[in-house]
């Protein structure tokens, strides 16, 4: 049985409205913002949210698919009664692939409708906490999903230009139907949207904006992708054959218009360039930040970007490299990262979140002078609930320390060895046993000393490296790891886990009662983590040179730890593209470990791990890279 906590955020003794917007006559033109009530520097709830305004209507964009038939894409609306005809409202969108296949949110909530088709429920808090406050939700089904027309085609011009289209309705461009085929404008909508949404939802987000729509105010990309090469690739390594298509069957589950979309599959699955693994014209068609349809140059609205640093199904650098592209451009941004995987912080720091997210929507949509933009920036999750933040990240204070690798296992700073090192390439060689201590003739590990103070990891580590080897394709797994006993952020469940109890964000109607299961931290103590991994493809056999990129992260490493980096030919997180027993030497003088840190780092003292406190890792120590994960779950 649930325990029910109710949770009463906005709520306040009643004072006067704040109209940052005059309530029309009958006679007179809808006010451009709504009547609202601030309560704290908050709007507060004052609108009826169960006899809010509820509708459909299908927005028409040019053909997406190729059939030679415009698109129809279906926005479910919900809005305040109170305002309908009297004053425009802001509107918070979360558009997706998702609201009929796999559900949205930690409770996979679908969208649910009456006899009529008249929506009923929404998924997620949005519509339950904001609509009573003066903004409309919509939630929009991405083409080629749930009750639009068209076909999808991951991350492309389809799924793109099917949410710009909603979003340039909304701002009084383009044109829509409703059930019955009669044209609806968007006379409600004062033309400010806001976008919203986890993963895919997310990453739509990020096209739209890198489309440079006008009306699109602010975004806010949840564990999103930024470029779906660095979703599926990491240097050249394929993360799985032919996922875009398999993506696009999985999200077309329970559409309710029949579409053969065979011909856009196939051809997704002759252009994705599983064979080379390269960047090609398909993956620039699908990167927002610098490709060939939409970058980072265009983007108007703010973004606040939300990652986890243990993700490990959109890894990190999407969100690493869209904020830097995004700094470069001069767009207002705010950035929290977190210790968990592929998390919504609604479901790992609820009452911060929501209180966060009300505030950056009441300042980009309704124009309240509440300050947010004036604060830190940037929040971190450095270690299990220790929060810093900043006006920048990577912090300032990081600065490279360049560390050798030795034909001993040791690294440091300094002296290089001329040496060479070899291992033989075992592709099903798992992590588990790559990260052990000991012989192993499959694998190469690297040790620094205990570190004799507290060391900050901030940014994107790299490793060069000068490999030889004898295969027409090779491969290189590198992994960044802590050595060290103390509590973290478990790799199971990305970290969290759903509890009994459930609080609510919002009035319910009979059909949706804004109520969600409470989540918190899955947090133990483990021997070791698994700080950064990266993939490169090599091809040609002989001798190349080589610099692999590693996710990125921002965490304390614990004086008395030790740091290490395993060099393997590990198919974990990729397609094996070297499944023979070839032998894969190093050259040690022109490879090295390139850590982004703050602090002093004057030395390490002696080792202190041993063989036996790498043996039997317990549950949640590493993250099962291999199992198909699409990016809404």
């Amino acid at each position: 049985m649930r325990t029910r906590l109710v949770a009463l955020a906005g709520c306040a003794a009643l004072v006067a409205p704040v109209a940052l917007g005059t309530v029309g006559t009958a006679n007179a033109a809808p006010a451009e913002n709504p009547p609202v009530r601030l309560v704290g520097g908050v709007t507060s709830p004052v609108y009826d949210y169960p006899t809010a305004i509820r509708e459909t209507v299908w927005v028409t964009t040019p053909d997406l698919d190729g059939d030679g038939a415009p698109e129809r894409v279906a926005a479910d609306i919900i809005r305040p009664r109170e305002l309908d005809g009297t004053a425009r409202v802001p509107v918070i969108m979360d558009a997706s692939p998702y609201y009929l296949s796999l559900g949205r949110g930690n409770e996979s909530e679908f969208k649910e409708y009456d006899a009529q088709g008249i929506p009923i429920k929404f998924p997620l808090y949005y519509d339950n906490y904001f609509v009573p406050r003066g903004y409309a939700f919509v939630a929009v089904d991405m083409a080629g999903t749930a009750r639009s027309t068209g076909c999808s085609d991951e991350g492309g011009r389809s799924d793109v230009e099917s949410v710009k289209a909603v979003i340039e309705w909304l701002d009084g461009k383009g044109v829509a139907h409703d059930a019955s085929g009669q044209v609806v404008d968007a006379d409600w909508s004062n033309g400010k949207t806001g976008m919203i949404g986890k993963s895919y939802d997310g990453t739509l987000a990020n096209g739209v904006a890198a489309a440079g729509v006008d009306g699109l105010r602010t975004i806010v990309p949840i564990s999103a992708i930024s470029s779906w090469y660095d979703y599926n690739r990491w240097q050249g390594a394929v993360k799985s054959f032919n996922y875009p298509s398999g993506l696009s069957r999985t999200i077309a589950r329970n559409r309710t218009i029949a579409t053969d979309c065979s011909p856009r599959l196939s051809w997704m699955d002759a252009n994705d360039g599983d064979e080379t693994g390269a960047y090609t014209d398909f993956w620039a068609e699908r990167d927002y930040r610098e490709g060939t349809y939409y970058d980072a140059s265009k983007v108007k609205a703010s973004v606040f970007i939300v990652h986890g640093l243990q993700d490990n199904n959109v890894k990190t650098m999407n969100a690493s490299k869209w904020w830097q592209d995004l700094g470069r451009q001069g767009v207002t941004r705010k950035m929290w990262l977190t210790r968990l995987g592929h998390v919504d912080p609604f479901d790992s720091d609820r009452e911060a979140w929501v209180s966060t997210l009300h505030r950056w929507f009441d300042h980009e949509l309704m124009g309240v002078r509440n300050g947010i933009t004036r604060e830190p920036a940037v929040r971190v999750e450095t270690a299990p609930t220790h929060w810093v933040t900043s006006r920048w990240w990577p912090t300032p204070a990081a600065w490279t320390a360049r560390l050798n690798f030795h034909s001993d296992g040791t690294m440091m700073r300094g002296l290089k060895d001329r040496s060479t090192a070899s291992y033989v390439n075992d592709w099903r060689l798992s992590e588990n046993t790559a990260v052990q201590l000991g012989d192993n003739p499959n694998r190469l590990l690297f040790l620094t000393g205990s570190t004799k103070r507290e060391v900050r990891v901030s940014g994107t580590p790299t490793v060069d490296l000068d490999v030889t080897h004898g295969s027409p394709v090779g491969q290189v797994s590198v992994m960044l790891v802590d050595y060290g006993q103390m509590d973290r952020v478990s790799a199971s469940g990305d970290g969290a886990e759903t509890l009994s109890t459930e609080s609510c964000w919002g009035p319910a109607s009979a059909d949706d009662d804004a109520c969600y299961l409470d989540v918190a931290r899955r947090i133990g103590s483990t021997n070791l983590q698994v700080l950064a991994r990266g993939w490169a493809r090599l091809d040609g056999a002989g001798r190349q040179k080589v610099t692999v990129e590693l996710a990125a992260n921002d965490v304390l490493v614990p004086a008395g730890h030790q740091l290490g980096v395993v060099i393997s030919g590990s198919r974990n997180g990729v397609v094996a593209v070297d499944t023979a027993a070839t032998t894969y030497t190093i050259g040690l003088r022109g490879s090295r470990l390139n850590l982004p840190v703050a602090g002093v780092l004057t030395g390490f003292g002696p080792g202190r791990m041993t063989v036996k406190d790498t043996q039997n890792l317990r549950p949640g120590t590493l993250a099962n890279l291999n199992a198909t994960r699409w990016p809404g779950n």
